[in-house]
């Protein structure tokens, strides 16, 4: 191929576009070109993208104007350093912060922040209200930024998308658990399927028996979805219907005796059992009466052994051991019973289970595991369920990990440093700092310190 010819390139100005193409296809040694055809292919691409008068929308609007006030400049400043990569797994918690403060972000960030939310739903629950109403316009303008009118904008009931609806209700429950229900009653029928779904979900907040006459309407509406989550509330209330029901089940199931737990599992799942939440349809490798085994335990009220899970635990059970241990996992995460779940973690330690218990005790449960468990994924996941923010002794516990791991596999520390700098307290900062010179632990201290400016200046 000939190169060094300006005046090809420009007379490819005239060439046909399919001729430049063709050529290329099959090669200059078959289809000699006069010229240099990389220059003219380029030259090509450029006019054919450039070589157009712009089109002039009709009736299009101006960006509305902002009635939110923009955060400080310099946590405007950090928000773009953290979208170009600084610490880029903060975004979520930035956004999160910034919300709370009612303020949005600078005109600037919005078009990488919405690309961001096209792959990343973790951005999205907080984008709705801090990218402003100029953020919304540009949505509305781009099909691939439309997510951003489903989420949350602030709005009331009446007047909102339907992700305001569900912040409101979520709001209103925290509030008053029977005035949020009594509004959903006055709209269930007019809702959509996947609003139901969603709002039955929220009715986890302030759950009480006096929701259980609606839940159990809602075992038989038309989505599963809307199904298994009024299940899996009814299973939390021992007075419910559903788990009265469960209870009679799983008497028929287990005899406890002094010595042993003896089992029988279900013979069949019929229709009124699907209709309380058991699903038929076993996963791959489950056997289909093992399945009905675990919902059944899962979904009976574990107040009715009437002995401490410990107790339980230390029975021999000949046959199907496993399938009902598993089940009372399963129990104690639906449930939320925090006896239940710290028996059931020292079985099999799972991040779910520490959803039923306080913030102290989740910390104080994975600090111990942190120090008698090896680093593997299986402890990045109980450390990933542990709520924000950590403290003492978890604070230690993780940091004495890195610096034992840094001394013999330093390559396999990369997600729990990761993790540590996002999650401990930002103002146990100096205690990673002096806590060894180490340089994973120094890269805690400085996503620490990285994250207590960010909070000051948002703020």
């Amino acid at each position: 191929m000939k190169t060094g010819d300006p005046s090809a390139a420009l007379r490819a100005t005239a060439n046909d576009w399919e001729e430049l193409a063709s050529t290329a296809l099959v090669g200059t040694d078959r289809r000699p070109y006069p010229g240099d055809l990389l220059g003219a292919a380029a030259v090509e691409t450029v006019r054919r993208r450039a070589g157009r008068r712009p089109v002039e929308p009709e009736g299009e609007e101006a960006a509305p104007g902002e009635e939110q006030e923009p955060v400080g400049r310099r946590a405007a400043e950090r928000l773009a350093r953290i979208v170009a990569g600084e610490h880029e797994r903060l975004l979520p918690e930035w956004l999160a912060v910034a919300a709370a403060t009612g303020r949005r972000v600078p005109p600037y960030v919005l078009p990488e922040l919405l690309e961001r939310g096209r792959w990343d739903r973790s951005v999205r629950a907080h984008l709705g209200v801090i990218a402003g109403r100029r953020g919304r316009w540009l949505a509305a303008r781009n099909p691939a930024w439309a997510y951003l009118l489903d989420e949350p904008t602030g709005e009331t009931w009446e007047l909102g998308s339907a992700a305001d609806r569900r912040a409101h209700l979520r709001r209103l429950r925290k509030q008053d658990p029977a005035g949020a229900r009594r509004l959903l009653e006055t709209t269930w029928e007019r809702e959509t399927p996947d609003d139901r779904a969603a709002f039955t979900e929220m009715l986890a907040d302030g759950l009480s028996m006096d929701d259980e006459p609606f839940l159990e309407s809602a075992l038989d509406d038309r989505r599963r979805e809307v199904r298994q989550e009024a299940a899996n509330l009814l299973t939390r209330l021992p007075g419910s219907r559903l788990s009265r029901r469960m209870a009679e089940r799983a008497r028929a199931c287990l005899t406890v005796t002094p010595a042993a737990i003896l089992v029988e599992p279900p013979a069949g799942c019929d229709g009124v059992m699907e209709r309380d939440g058991i699903r038929a349809k076993p996963p791959r490798g489950f056997g289909e009466r093992a399945w009905w085994l675990q919902q059944v335990i899962a979904r009976a009220p574990l107040t009715m052994w009437g002995e401490p899970p410990e107790s339980l635990l230390a029975r021999r059970i000949p046959e199907w051991d496993g399938e009902v241990k598993a089940g009372w996992v399963r129990a104690a995460v639906l449930q939320r019973d925090p006896a239940w779940a710290r028996a059931m973690f020292a079985w099999d330690p799972i991040a779910d289970l520490l959803e039923a218990l306080g913030p102290d005790e989740q910390q104080e449960l994975a600090a111990g595991f942190t120090l008698g468990h090896d680093l593997d994924s299986q402890l990045i996941m109980v450390l990933g369920g542990v709520s924000p923010y950590w403290r003492e002794p978890l604070a230690s516990a993780v940091l004495h990990k890195i610096v034992k791991v840094a001394a013999s596999q330093p390559w396999n520390l990369d997600e729990l440093v990761r993790l540590a700098g996002e999650r401990l307290d930002p103002g146990l900062a100096p205690l990673a700092e002096s806590y060894s010179p180490a340089p994973a632990v120094q890269r805690v201290a400085a996503s620490l310190r990285f994250r207590a400016d960010m909070f000051k200046e948002l703020s």
